[in-house]
């Protein structure tokens, strides 16, 4: 996932604009009422849970914010509001006048064109996938089983959650950031959700609409350069401000130098702080005291031994493409470090090892030019040649960087490496993917993930690929982790998600990265969960590396309940059920933070 959100738009234009309205579905007898926190002053809006049901549009725009409603069974007591702008002037006015006016003519052209199953909101935020509102914290969760008296604090997963029905394309990926959170105080359990509160989803939330461009869902062909041209118009005219963050932060978490930060790789992080009552605040944009100018990844590395901090940055507009950087464990930021490529490539993830940063280059890759011939901007290069750069992590500049070619290789997420002396190698463990841009195009052949051993010799610059499973035992593996205590080192396991039926999640695989030995977790049926985050038991390298525990949200599509489970994951037994008090749909990446970590949050 993910968010993986595209940060081209901010680097093009910075944004461009859509419509919405309230978003709808059939929906639970059981009603939740979202009362916004302080401190935003907003509305309270009476809703009820999402059923499995396909979603159903309004013809309307511009109505009320979020969450689904069941206009039968609910009362709705937000009227929808007329934004007025008192701080705007009359030829800002004029000028918002005609723009939205050229927005509607817009989108009615849009409506007269079919949407690939990648951009139609009814399939990528349908069921499971749809929005929540927010929840407070509550307190006291019914708990089956006994949760490890090892594990105290907090459980954290980032997810994709639109504030407003899209009004043309959508893809999962382009929602507003919402993190999910259950504190864990000695046996007890606490869960709250809130949005994290970027600068799109502030001015949003005020201005009653989407104003910001959909990365993946509305930028492509001719309506997506239209919506950059409005967008852009919007900017010049002063109604928006994109000088200050374009993006989601709704795929990533990590917890570095006493802070959570939210990420995607279109924007800086934000600092998400968890309160002592187990609630979630947005404290703001973090550039890490003005040292990161650029955006950041959303799969930054914290080596555990030295914890420095390590992550990318992308353009996908100017030179230098590609940017690598580290910080020092008090938040202190190394020299960019300019990676030459030749074209802007999608990049996100890439692995470390004891000594190195191992970068992809692929063949999925940004031509904006794309658009004009009414294509998407997101393709997949096929003259392109994979390979992966090699460079020192103290490097200073990028002179000794060693790239070795990997044909045909497109890996979305990278779950270790490490160095092989012996035979002059580094190797890689990744999920390989194909079609490698079936997340972002439509393609008639259905999408493969492979869990793969690339090695990588650095005296010969050659490379082999293998499956790590079977043939006989082979399934879509994506989302998972192994050991964070041993990352960048020689690792015998990994957690992975089986994404089967796909999108969906089943299960996690636990596999061993030596035999190919294949142990799998199955949810049961119709029960659906999403990234299985591994906890070791203890910070400990002389532990066995599988000691510790599986933790996942898993969401009940018969009774449509959500719950998170943790499980043994030497033995793949369930210790403990955590009901949740409403749904979580599925989502990103997560982290947890340990009591001690909490109560030195800065």
């Amino acid at each position: 996932m993910a968010s993986s959100t595209i940060n081209w738009a901010k680097a093009q234009i910075s944004h461009p604009l859509s419509s919405s309205s309230t978003l709808h579905s059939d929906s639970s007898p059981t009603s939740i009422s979202f009362k916004r926190r302080q401190p935003n002053r907003a509305n309270i809006v009476h809703s009820a849970l999402h059923s499995p049901s396909v979603l159903h549009f309004p013809n309307q725009t511009y109505q009320n914010p979020i969450i689904p409603v069941d206009q039968n069974s609910v009362n709705v007591e937000a009227k929808p509001k007329i934004h007025r702008h008192p701080h705007w002037n009359l030829l800002q006015k004029a000028a918002a006048m005609a723009l939205d006016m050229a927005e509607t003519a817009l989108v009615s052209l849009e409506r007269q064109h079919p949407l690939p199953k990648t951009a139609d909101p009814h399939v990528q935020i349908s069921g499971n996938f749809a929005p929540v509102p927010e929840q407070p914290v509550k307190q006291s969760l019914h708990i089956t089983g006994t949760i490890p008296s090892c594990i105290n604090g907090v459980y954290l997963r980032n997810g994709a959650n639109p504030l407003f029905e899209p009004v043309a394309g959508h893809h999962f990926f382009d929602g507003d950031g919402m993190v999910h959170a259950v504190t864990i105080d000695n046996g007890n359990a606490s869960y709250a959700c809130r949005f994290t509160e970027t600068q799109r989803y502030l001015q949003e939330k005020e201005l009653g609409r989407p104003v910001f461009p959909k990365a993946i869902g509305e930028l492509h062909g001719h309506s997506g350069v239209g919506r950059l041209l409005l967008f852009y118009a919007r900017g010049l005219f002063g109604l928006v401000d994109h000088k200050h963050g374009t993006g989601v932060a709704n795929a990533g978490l990590v917890y570095f130098n006493n802070r959570l930060l939210a990420m995607s790789e279109d924007d800086l992080p934000y600092h998400v702080r968890v309160t002592s009552s187990g609630d979630l605040e947005t404290v703001g944009r973090y550039d890490f005291d003005d040292q990161l100018k650029s955006t950041m990844i959303a799969h930054p590395k914290i080596d555990p031994f030295s914890k420095q901090l390590f992550a990318l940055s992308y353009d996908v507009v100017q030179k230098p493409y590609l940017k690598y950087f580290r910080f020092h464990p008090d938040g202190t930021k190394s020299p960019d470090v300019e990676i030459p490529l030749s074209v802007p490539t999608m990049m996100h993830d890439f692995a470390i090892t004891e000594n190195f940063v191992v970068i992809p280059d692929q063949q999925v890759v940004f031509k904006l030019q794309e658009m004009i011939t009414g294509g998407s901007p997101v393709i997949y290069d096929k003259n392109k040649k994979s390979s992966f750069g090699i460079l020192a992590k103290n490097a200073s500049d990028s002179r000794d960087i060693i790239w070795v070619e990997s044909p045909d290789t497109f890996c979305f997420h990278l779950w270790n490496a490490w160095e092989e002396p012996e035979s002059d190698e580094v190797v890689v463990i990744g999920s390989c993917m194909t079609p490698p841009d079936s997340i972002f195009n439509e393609c008639d052949e259905s999408l493969k993930s492979v869990l793969s051993e690339i090695r990588l010799n650095l005296k010969t610059g050659k490379s082999t690929r293998r499956p790590l499973i079977s043939e006989s035992e082979q399934v879509n593996l994506e989302a998972g982790m192994v050991n964070k205590n041993r990352l960048g080192r020689k690792t015998r396991y990994a957690y992975l998600a089986i994404a089967e039926p796909w999108p969906k999640v089943s299960g996690f695989a636990k596999v061993d990265l030596f035999t190919g030995e294949v142990k799998k977790y199955i949810y049961g049926d119709r029960r659906y969960g999403g990234e299985p985050f591994f906890l070791p038991r203890d910070d400990s390298c002389e532990s066995p590396e599988d000691d510790g525990y599986i933790i996942s949200f898993v969401h009940d599509e018969k009774n449509w309940k959500s719950e998170l489970q943790i499980v043994n994951a030497m033995n793949l037994q369930l210790e403990a059920s955590i009901k949740l008090p409403s749904r979580v749909p599925y989502g990103f990446h997560g982290t947890f933070i340990d009591a001690k970590s909490l109560a030195n949050q800065a």
